[in-house]
């Protein structure tokens, strides 16, 4: 037998004989030998197929394994925030809630807990639109890298302040939406890159439509009365002060 060449026979394990390699049954027992004949390449070799090539893969990070390097999860608390202001305001639209019973409007006549529920309450679909988008991509970067928590302070307590400050002032009355909320994560997330551009470092992140996103929630005022100026100046100055701790954190 050649050691370079095909097998000249096998033996049938059944009966002993010698018969070729390139059948499926002895011919002298019936006995099965292979379950299909080989496939013969041009040098009538029995062709092999080639063994699959299993590619190294890490195993998923585990929370904690690396000091330092936080595991994206899913972004709950920025999920939970979009949510209650979606479904406030359908529920507004089939009339089953009253702006008047958890917005800013006039006095708080000792109802504190309006400056909390105003920032849910969306009366225009396009006010809705451009505060929850906003909440959507600045909520979700805070929340992939220092967690749920420091997203629910920053847009809850920026956007009451805001709340607060324009159910005080007799000029501006009315005060409805996440406008302060979206603009304290907007400016909370925004610090850690100026300050890397202040130092001269490259930025990544896309600076140009960090300003579109703000110029449209400071805009929104000017076509929307109940996007009170007020709230989002004051949402937007608590949102600088959050993003300075939050910003030594990062580096």
């Amino acid at each position: 037998m050649s050691s370079s060449g095909p097998d000249l026979f096998v033996v049938c394990k059944n009966c002993g004989s010698e018969v070729s390699p390139y059948i499926t049954e002895c011919p002298y027992c019936g006995n099965r030998l292979r379950k299909r004949a080989p496939k013969l390449d041009k040098d009538g070799r029995p062709s092999e197929k080639p063994k699959r090539r299993i590619s190294p893969s890490l195993p998923p990070l585990r929370r904690g394994e690396i000091p330092g390097i936080r595991v994206d999860g899913r972004p709950y608390a920025t999920g939970l925030l979009i949510l209650s202001g979606l479904v406030m305001l359908l529920l507004w639209q089939a009339g089953l809630i009253h702006a008047v019973d958890i917005a800013v409007i006039g006095p708080l006549d000792g109802e504190w807990w309006r400056v909390v529920t105003a920032n849910f309450v969306y009366l225009n679909v396009g006010y809705a639109v451009i505060a929850l988008s906003a909440v959507a991509v600045f909520g979700w970067l805070i929340e992939r890298r220092h967690g749920a928590i420091p997203v629910l302070l920053i847009f809850l307590l920026g956007g009451s302040l805001g709340m607060l400050a324009a159910a005080s002032a007799e000029s501006f009355p009315e005060a409805v939406g996440g406008n302060a909320g979206a603009l304290a994560l907007l400016c909370a997330w925004a610090v850690g890159p100026l300050l890397e551009m202040r130092r001269g470092a490259e930025v990544e992140a896309d600076m140009l439509g960090v300003l579109v996103f703000a110029l449209a929630l400071l805009a929104l005022p000017i076509a929307l009365p109940e996007a009170n100026p007020l709230a989002a100046v004051v949402g937007a100055v608590f949102g600088l002060l959050a993003g300075i701790p939050l910003a030594r954190i990062r580096r």
